[in-house]
């Protein structure tokens, strides 16, 4: 039997439109799925078949358990006019 650890993981998760999108940073690889649950589902498979891959290159795991993500925004001057723009409407 193989010598099995638990390993947590962090990930990013968003939405866009219609799929909710995961990405792992410390493996950078990235999933997605029609709801939360499927998403982490789908990433959970993902890291698994990552890992059990022998041709893939693993980082060292003491990296990934002391990884952290940060979740931040920034403000950014926009211009106005791409705020305002409306769908033109031709008129003959």
């Amino acid at each position: 039997m193989k010598n099995m650890q638990m390993v947590s993981f962090p990930i990013v998760m968003s939405r866009e439109g219609k799929w909710f999108v995961a990405h792992c940073p410390a493996l950078d690889i990235a999933t997605q799925g029609l709801t939360e649950e499927e998403v982490r589902e789908n990433m959970k498979d993902l890291i698994k078949e990552y890992m059990d891959d022998p041709d893939t290159p693993k980082p060292d795991l003491r990296d990934i358990e002391s990884a952290y993500v940060t979740i931040s925004s920034v403000t950014v001057d926009v211009e106005r006019a791409y705020h305002d723009k409306t769908p033109s409407v031709a008129t003959a």
